[in-house]
């Protein structure tokens, strides 16, 4: 058996693989990050028995994180928190993860699999463990870290249990960030300042557009940034309708708009901003652009409050965008929840509280926003903010200057 650091638990989950079977906790080597995190594990486990789960199994690293504080690159490889609703949280692991596991997650039980051993095995040996039969567990189906073939067998390997969809159990309580959140929410916004404003700095015209996206990544680190969950997106104007294409071979050209789109990160926590530059000069259309953009956002964030529903934000940015004659933009939202993220998002999976037509979300006091003006008439221009919901408003977090720049 390998070596094992702090107490190993006399139990083994299985047969045939007794190393990558054992569960084992270990003595704490790291404080915790957040101090909130008891709290959460509790308020979890009420909202389990209302539902009457005997347990639940989480995939998507950020609510494992959330949870437990697991910050690492593992991810890519099968994860799993099994929580049931009295004893020690199970997470299930790789088993190269064993030393980031116990000098990050004290008090949880480890299970482990090896390369070439199928990870289902490993949670159903956690689950077996951790509930009994005939016990409801919830999983994340919704999410993108649970392969179709893992629950395919957790349910060939324990038939007695029931299986109940939890994807949107702890929605509501990350949607609301507690005061240590926003602080790195803060902290995140500032790294996203730096990074802008360097990006902005290096958009002359003739730039090579990765040496732009250089200049971001120097200052995100400088500034204290960690690795974010999604790469900054620099493209020309000209494809801005492209949304999640990033920057290429290109130069950047005198007098087209260039899009830059960034987030900082701080424990992971994010910051997104937007800014639309032009290198050399700016056209008449840029500057009508960029005026109904400012609009929208101005209009945004003044109703963006407590009690207010995401749809009348999205209808006062809209009214603000299209002005006192003109079709209305098309756009999909005007903004999105954000917070902890792992890649490949910033925004924490691919189910996102997004701010749109006629959505009927109550906004609350310690949302987080990333509130975006976009708009292509009469050319693309963006201008975004990370933008904290208080008790009486919003202040947007993110301050590089939001009006038209050009880049001499």
């Amino acid at each position: 058996m390998l070596p094992i650091l702090g107490r190993k638990l006399h139990l083994f989950l299985g047969a045939g693989r007794p190393h990558a079977a054992a569960v084992t906790t270990a003595t704490p080597l790291l404080a915790p990050l957040d101090p909130d995190r008891d709290a959460r594990i509790t308020a979890l486990r009420a909202a389990m028995a209302v539902r009457g789960l005997t347990a639940v199994a989480l995939t998507s690293p950020e609510n494992i994180y959330y949870l437990l504080g697991l910050d690492h690159l593992g991810y890519f490889a099968f994860t799993m928190l099994v929580l049931p609703a009295e004893g020690d949280p199970l997470l299930v692991t790789r088993e190269m993860e064993r030393a980031t596991v116990l000098a990050q997650v004290p008090g949880a039980r480890h299970v482990t699999f090896a390369d070439g051993e199928d990870p289902a095995d490993a949670a159903a040996r956690a689950l077996a463990h951790a509930v009994p039969d005939g016990a409801t567990v919830g999983v994340e189906r919704h999410g993108s870290f649970l392969p179709p073939a893992v629950l395919d067998g957790l349910r060939a390997a324990l038939p007695t249990l029931a299986w109940r969809d939890c994807s949107d159990l702890l929605a509501t309580a990350r949607a609301v960030q507690s005061a240590t959140e926003t602080g790195w929410a803060r902290r995140a916004a500032a790294v996203s300042d730096a990074a802008m404003q360097a990006g902005i700095a290096a958009a002359r015209p003739g730039t090579a557009e990765r040496d732009v996206a250089a200049a971001t990544y120097h200052a995100m680190i400088s500034a204290g940034g960690e690795p974010p969950g999604f790469v900054p997106l620099i493209r020309p104007v000209a494809m801005l309708g492209q949304e999640h294409v990033t920057w290429g071979d290109r130069a950047v050209a005198p007098g087209q708009g260039l899009f830059l789109e960034l987030s900082g990160c701080v424990r992971r926590y994010h910051a997104p901003l937007c800014r639309t530059v032009h290198p050399g000069w700016a056209p008449p259309a840029a500057q009508e652009a960029a005026a109904a953009a400012l609009a929208g956002l101005a209009a945004a964030r003044a109703a963006l409050r407590p009690g207010v529903r995401t749809g009348e934000v999205f209808a006062a940015w809209q009214r603000a965008v299209t002005g006192p004659a003109g079709p209305p933009p098309v756009r999909h939202h005007c903004g999105y929840l954000v917070g902890i993220g792992y890649p490949p998002s910033w925004v924490g999976g691919p189910e996102v509280l997004g701010i749109r037509p006629g959505g009927d979300v109550e906004v609350l006091a310690g949302m987080v926003f990333h509130l975006m003006s976009w708009v292509e008439r009469p050319v693309g221009h963006v201008v975004s903010d990370t933008a904290l919901v208080t008790a009486d408003g919003c202040e947007l977090l993110t301050t590089v200057p939001r009006e038209l720049t050009v880049v001499s």
